[in-house]
């Protein structure tokens, strides 16, 4: 079985490859880095559904998606975040 990644390590996969402006990360496995619940917002969402997000997400994550149980995420543009924190 693996041993899972750091929550810190998944931030700067998805910071660099997704040009996320915005993420947050919850490590739900208690700590082991099997499981995790993720925010990420960049603008290489915009126009895009939601499904194409995720394959993106996907994609650009395979390896480290690959190294864990289960990956929640949840995908936004900058403009569709800044209306959620409003």
């Amino acid at each position: 079985m693996s041993e899972g990644i750091k929550a810190a390590d998944l931030e700067a996969a998805i910071t660099s490859r997704l040009n996320a402006t915005h993420t947050e990360i919850s490590d739900i496995s208690g700590g082991c880095g099997q499981a995790f619940d993720v925010v990420i917002v960049s603008p290489q969402f915009t126009g895009k559904n939601r499904l194409a997000r995720h394959r993106l997400v996907n994609t650009a994550l395979k390896q480290e998606i690959a190294a864990i149980h289960a990956f929640t995420q949840k995908n936004y543009t900058p403009e569709e975040w800044a209306k959620q924190a409003a």
